[in-house]
């Protein structure tokens, strides 16, 4: 792990959790697995900070202990690779919101903000005009698409607890008793049969929809909406008879596939076209799709591994891009296409002219989008040695490379949206104070000059730099969200590879 990694992790526990958990949680990232005594002699805290500290992580997965040397005693490992999934919390509640229904993402928001709340749904929610019935039948919903799962519980282990959870009974809602739940609601005694069951996210589930999206929008955009339409259609085919994260999914038989997408009504031009448009998915140069065989129309699978590589490297395109220019993409494309090249090829094909080639290979060999390597050429004994340089990409290398440059750029976003908040604050917290005397006069029903009086306690420049304020920290907070997105095809790349 790196510096950059681990200043963003930092910064996420600080921004989240507060000072006691970034502290202890840096120092579990520099030391990987310690006990609970080494780490309140290096942070230095009171031990029943530490304890709390240590329960939050834990609470939200970010943290595991075990066994370690010393019998009785255990070792906690932080995992900072879910750490940075708090960035993508937004991105859940709007998925399920889209996908699913508003009253689903209240209760996930719920669960995001203490990941083993207790199934308790109309306090969860605090919707008076929902009746229980439907916030059951909702909350089973989510649990049914295995958005949410069960925490695994301590056994009856003596000494360290171990946590487990039967699989079956992993994506299994509880069976809650209406009554006996009202009657909690009222202050009565009472057992609504959820009693030690909590709920965290399912990152995997998220991460799952976030890929097919990638796909569908990446196939839209490339040929058009129908063709994107066929690709969700066979991915929902593909899971009937294939896991989620393999590289390759099992062959769906043209027949099955048609008849699917027959039975969608959004692309009702799709059914008379399915077979041209497989040949053309096919055919295309991504590789998303291929085929196997040619009995009753053949079968097709998708290739997961070989389509993010192909969206990596387009990707990665982009940042070359923008960040050096279209010329230096060209050089780019070259060297991927070409596997080795020497420079004098690269100004040959690229047509660019020698010298501004050579300096944008070498722009893009100093900032590591390409590799050198040196071969020496064996001649006769009485002539020297023939040296060529040839320039290649390290795909798994430049990704790396680009992943770090995210998180230091994200860890910059972060700091100077925080920095813009603590230098306006006081002008945040006064037009804060003006609205929510507003909003108790108007429904204490005040005049509609009673009202523009108050709002002119804000001057019209205070009122220019709060809108400038605003739009900068939105930008800021645009862009994160752009970059997350970014990082995650990059970050899935990298999965496929292991």
């Amino acid at each position: 792990m790196s510096l950059q990694f681990e200043k963003l992790c930092s910064l996420i526990l600080l921004e989240h959790f507060g000072e006691i958990v970034q502290k202890v949680g840096t120092d579990l990232y520099k030391f990987q697995s310690k006990p609970l005594q080494l780490i309140v002699a290096s942070t230095k805290l009171p031990i029943s900070k530490v304890k709390q500290a240590l329960r939050v992580l834990i609470q939200y997965g970010f943290v595991t202990y075990a066994p370690g040397q010393v019998p009785n005693r255990a070792e906690f490992t932080l995992m900072p690779d879910k750490i940075i999934l708090l960035l993508r919390y937004p991105r859940y509640l709007l998925l399920v919101k889209t996908a699913v229904w508003r009253y689903e993402s209240e209760i996930l928001d719920r669960i995001n903000s203490g990941p083993r709340a207790a199934v308790r749904l109309k306090d969860t929610l605090k919707v008076e005009k929902v009746c229980l019935v439907t916030l059951r039948d909702k909350f089973s919903v989510i649990v049914n698409k295995q958005f949410l799962m069960r925490c695994p519980s301590p056994g009856d282990e003596v000494g360290i607890p171990v946590l487990t959870v039967k699989e079956k009974l992993l994506y299994q809602p509880p069976d809650i008793n209406l009554k006996e739940l009202d009657n909690l609601e009222q202050g009565k005694p009472g057992n609504a049969g959820d009693d030690g069951i909590y709920w965290r996210v399912n990152f995997d589930r998220f991460h799952q929809d976030f890929r097919d999206q990638i796909m569908v929008s990446a196939i839209s955009r490339r040929l058009d909406d129908n063709a994107g339409e066929l690709l969700r259609q066979l991915l929902k085919q593909m899971y009937l008879r294939t896991e989620p994260w393999a590289n390759t999914s099992n062959p769906v038989p043209f027949n099955e596939l048609r008849e699917a997408v027959r039975k969608q009504s959004s692309h009702p031009l799709l059914g008379q076209y399915v077979d041209q448009y497989l040949k053309i998915m096919e055919e295309d140069s991504s590789g998303f799709v291929s085929k196997v065989g040619d009995s009753s129309g053949g079968q097709y699978s998708l290739n997961m591994k070989r389509a993010f590589t192909e969206l990596t490297w387009a990707t990665l395109e982009n940042i070359v891009m923008e960040r050096f220019s279209t010329k230096a993409a060209r050089i780019f494309r070259l060297v991927k296409a070409k596997k080795f090249v020497e420079q004098e090829q690269i100004q040959q094909v690229a047509m660019i002219p020698a010298k501004e080639a050579k300096l944008l290979t070498y722009k893009l060999l100093e900032e590591n989008f390409i590799q050198i390597r040196e071969l020496r050429k064996s001649l006769s004994s009485n002539v020297p040695n023939k040296t060529f340089f040839l320039f290649y990409i390290d795909l798994n290398q430049v990704v790396r490379m680009v992943l770090e440059m995210y998180y230091k750029t994200l860890y910059n976003a972060m700091t100077r949206r925080e920095h813009e908040r603590n230098e306006n604050r006081r002008m945040i917290e006064k037009q804060q104070r003006i609205e929510s005397i507003t909003l108790n006069m108007r429904v204490q029903g005040a005049t509609p000059e009673q009202l523009a009086e108050i709002e002119e306690m804000l001057t019209p420049p205070e009122q220019a730099l709060l809108e400038k304020v605003r739009t900068m920290i939105s930008r800021l907070s645009e862009a994160e969200i752009q970059l997350d997105e970014s990082m995650f095809i990059l970050q899935l790349y990298l999965n496929y590879q292991l």
